[in-house]
């Protein structure tokens, strides 16, 4: 039998006041539940610094939920012109047919940058390869197919080469490293834009070239290809250990690819910037200018339907171009300089 001495009576005010706290909880919840989530998605290229920012401004705004894929800049603009995504990350800026396609309007706002290095994997090296322009332009070309080749030779003496076969790794997605690379080999060779592959985020490479999705794939692919050599972002290269070439720059200089070597390059060529933030450096000027360097631009709308979605986003990108850009340095990025981050900021304030 229940002894109904036994149970503790309550007074009603601290039930009342039991209720009115659930009923806030309850409210809360269904507000945050109810607050824009961020959907984002494009170029590998600068993801790992992309999900840095994330988790950072996560941990001092709960609230909005924001992700990123990193599916490649080719599918990421696909997804935000078929407005599947709230943002998009390119390491190719958007034509001006694909600016008019967008109906809602686009901003293209400069985030960060980076070097696409040129990593490779040959055993028994005294130190770090030099490839002039027009070698490894040959190489990406299948024209030289084999490392003890004369011109490989010539940049290199004293280097133990063997006449191990040379094979291409490259990009199997539709990649605006691709683009960028490609880009620079066109600028420095009219051979290459005229009557080679050309440029583009997919090209057509040599028959013995192995393909590979996204920057971590092509780098874990040189990882375990011996007499391997491919393009890839700096930061992908450095976080596995791969050699990186030092290559001829536009003054006739081997540059290594380093953080101060690529901030030579952006601020040397960083004035050229035109109104639509579109700043493409395919042979950047400067004695101590690496070569092959892009900028990574987020696609934005220029209209947001859900004036909350337009403010969230707003914060999250004015955190990534001020505080977040302390991150670039350790991820293996470019800190953009202050009179691009001030016309990204610009850029911006007019969404709406």
């Amino acid at each position: 039998m229940i002894n109904r001495h036994n149970f503790v009576k309550i007074p009603w005010g601290v039930i009342l006041i039991a209720l009115m706290w659930l009923a806030i909880m309850v409210l809360g919840t269904a507000a945050h539940a109810g607050d824009p989530e961020l959907r984002g998605g494009g170029a590998t290229f600068p993801a790992p610094l992309y999900h840095r920012w994330i988790s950072e401004f996560s941990q001092k705004h709960l609230h909005p939920p924001i992700s990123y894929a990193a599916v490649g800049s080719g599918e990421g603009i696909r997804q935000f012109l078929a407005e599947e995504l709230d943002f998009a990350g390119s390491d190719a800026a958007l034509s001006d047919e694909q600016i008019a396609q967008v109906k809602r309007g686009v901003r293209l706002i400069p985030a960060t940058a980076g070097l696409i290095v040129l990593a490779y994997h040959i055993k028994g090296l005294s130190g770090p390869l030099k490839l002039p322009r027009d070698v490894y332009k040959d190489i990406f070309a299948g024209n030289i197919t084999r490392w003890d080749d004369a011109r490989i030779k010539a940049a290199n003496p004293g280097f133990n080469l063997s006449n191990q076969g040379i094979t291409i790794v490259a990009r199997q997605d539709s990649s605006g490293t691709t683009y960028a690379f490609t880009n620079h080999l066109s600028a420095v060779s009219a051979e290459w834009r005229d009557r080679g592959p050309g440029i583009g985020k997919v090209v057509d490479w040599p028959g013995n070239a192995m393909v590979a999705r996204g920057n971590e794939g092509v780098a874990t692919r040189i990882k375990v290809s011996e007499g391997s050599i491919g393009y890839l972002e700096y930061g992908f290269a450095q976080r596995l250990g791969l050699p990186m070439a030092s290559l001829e720059n536009k003054a006739g200089r081997f540059i290594e690819p380093n953080d101060q070597t690529g901030i030579a390059a952006l601020t040397r060529n960083a004035q050229k910037m035109p109104d639509n933030l579109r700043l493409m450096i395919p042979d950047p000027d400067g004695d101590d200018a690496y070569p092959i360097l892009t900028l990574s631009w987020l696609l934005v709308y220029q209209h947001y339907p859900d004036p909350a979605k337009a403010t969230a986003l707003k914060q999250f990108v004015s955190f990534g171009l001020t505080e977040g850009q302390r991150d670039s340095r350790e991820l293996g990025y470019i800190p953009l300089p202050d009179e691009i981050v001030s016309k990204s900021l610009q850029a911006l304030e007019t969404i709406q």
